[in-house]
């Protein structure tokens, strides 16, 4: 039987100052395949983390102005091409009558790309993360603990090295995650 792969390092920090400065430590190291966890939003730790904005919004925008282009093209497609009816001597492209059908269209884009979009940046659908191999991140993850899991995939991690690091920076309590054996 093979020896199980590492997933990485998980540290426990005991509150959400500690979990702050500890991510900005992290950060300052020059760490890049890491995350913090915690049981409910920390203000500022994204800044903490050093993570740039979201790329979701110029998803959502893009997918939102397709959507309110394709609504209006097929209708100007359906009323000057494809069914051509002169009614009661109106032009054959009338647009205030097609902006209900455009703007649903862009929010159903919009909503349709917001949904896409997280999917793709969270890397979601996964059934199982390592992380959920460990007994104490499964008990206090959602409840009051305070997490921060480098990966064992990160040019910075060494180990034993980091693990003593860790604790030095603020951890109270440091393990490492093995991978799933699948």
């Amino acid at each position: 039987m093979a020896e199980p792969k590492t997933y990485g390092i998980l540290a426990e920090f005991a509150t959400t100052s500690s979990l702050y400065h500890g991510c900005e430590k992290i950060r300052d190291a020059g760490f890049k395949d890491w995350d913090a966890h915690a049981p409910f939003p920390v203000h500022g730790l994204e800044k903490a983390m050093g993570l740039p904005r979201s790329k979701l919004p110029w998803v959502v925008f893009a997918s939102a102005m397709i959507g309110a282009a394709g609504g209006m093209t097929l209708q100007w497609w359906v009323a000057t091409i494809a069914y051509p009816l002169v009614i009661s001597a109106k032009p054959l492209f009338s647009w205030p009558a097609f902006i209900p059908v455009t703007f649903e269209l862009s929010i159903l884009f919009g909503s349709l790309g917001a949904l896409f979009g997280m999917f793709h940046f969270n890397k979601l659908p996964r059934w199982h993360h390592p992380l959920f191999n460990s007994e104490r991140f499964v008990q206090k993850a959602s409840d009051d603990g305070f997490f921060v899991s480098i990966e064992a995939t990160d040019a910075k991690y060494k180990g034993p090295e980091t693990q003593a690091w860790l604790r030095s920076i603020g951890a109270v309590h440091v393990e490492l995650v093995l991978e799933d054996d699948e």
